[in-house]
């Protein structure tokens, strides 16, 4: 590892400066390495946890053009930078030229600032914008560069598989199932860009041509800005109607591990208040220890009740496992609650007080 990251990340900005001021002189580093078909770019802040599986994705790619790996580590805390480096001869070995630096100050520059930090130190021809949680299909940058190709003044999205499987249902299917003219048509949603910033795809022509992400830092939608200046040029989105990318919720990670780390490690034993898809996915996200801690679900609705068991299909388990599904009154606690709060009109509540439990001890809500 470099002893001094901050002298690396002089070369990609700094040096690209004086090339210009000097009209000529020593090239950047990003000019002097043979210049890629296309570079995956990486910004990184305390990604560990994801990183050994997005890498692979992309160690596997079947593009047969020459890749290169940009990352940027916006000061990380965590030893995410000890795994990028510990994949970089695995990296160069398959032909995918690595460059790696980043930053060790006390607060990160946001997503916008290290996006652009690697663009910079970057030399591909093609850009592929990756998010450090997310895993690319095989497949990916191979069909989308091959669509870049074909249409240079679009920036290429495509399909996606979310995941844990079911979250943000009605917004996945809103990425997948968008029509090519609603592109254009549904960029004034909340929802916000049409094709989604982590499946991005676009020459560095046109990257350059529409200019850097904005560098506010938190809170600051750089992904929405660029691609409102994209489409003031005239830009038009286009999307691979593939999934190509697995896009992981990791909020949702966040909490659930936060959860079994100070809630569940404590129970032997516990019921999902809810039988549904959010008491389900639940199940789904736990850990196994903390599967087989799960001993029913408890609903109001008789028409799960009725179906008396929940098997989780997606198991590797033999036989796979099976849960009871009981009615409220019928179930025993600790209780998850994954029922949204203010959307029983109060019955939620009533039902809870009914059986005199008291939050934080018999109770928590996931919702």
């Amino acid at each position: 590892m470099d002893p001094n990251p901050a002298k690396r990340l002089r070369t990609a900005e700094e040096e690209e400066g004086e090339v210009r001021e000097n009209g000529g002189g020593e090239q950047p580093e990003a000019e002097r390495r043979k210049t890629a078909d296309v570079s995956i770019i990486m910004p990184v802040h305390n990604a560990s946890s994801w990183l050994e599986e997005c890498l692979q994705a992309i160690m596997h790619q079947d593009f047969t053009g020459s890749m290169e790996l940009s990352v940027f580590d916006d000061a990380s805390t965590d030893d995410s930078r000890k795994v990028l480096e510990g994949w970089r001869e695995r990296m160069e070995d398959r032909g995918i030229s690595v460059v790696i630096s980043g930053h060790g100050s006390s607060q990160p520059g946001g997503v916008g600032f290290a996006k652009n930090k690697a663009v910079t130190q970057s030399s591909g021809r093609y850009l592929c914008f990756q998010d450090a949680d997310d895993i690319m299909l095989p497949q990916r940058v191979r069909l989308q560069y091959e669509t870049s190709i074909l249409h240079p003044n679009s920036l290429i999205g495509c399909r996606v598989q979310r995941l844990p499987e079911g979250s943000t249902e009605r917004y996945a299917r809103w990425i997948n199932s968008l029509a090519q003219d609603q592109l254009l048509t549904q960029a004034y949603t909340s929802h916000g860009p049409t094709v989604v910033m982590p499946t991005w795809f676009c020459s560095r022509k046109l990257f350059m041509k529409v200019g850097l992400f904005d560098e506010g830092g938190k809170g600051v939608p750089e992904d929405l800005l660029f691609f409102y200046q994209f489409l003031r040029q005239g830009g038009s989105p286009l999307r691979v109607d593939q999934r190509l990318l697995v896009y992981r919720e990791t909020i949702w990670k966040l909490r659930v591990d936060f959860l079994q780390e100070r809630v569940l490690s404590q129970w032997e034993s516990f019921t999902i208040w809810n039988a549904g898809k959010q008491g389900r996915k639940l199940y789904r996200s736990l850990s196994l220890i903390n599967q087989k801690k799960v001993k029913a679900f408890c609903d109001v609705d008789e028409k799960k009740i009725q179906k008396r068991f929940y098997t989780h299909e997606e198991s590797k388990e033999r036989p796979k496992p099976t849960v009871p599904v009981l009615h409220y009154k019928e179930a025993t606690g600790p209780f998850i609650i994954c029922v949204k709060l203010d959307m029983t009109g109060g019955v939620l509540e009533e039902n809870l007080n009914s059986l005199q439990l008291k939050e934080g001890t018999d109770y928590y809500h996931f919702n």
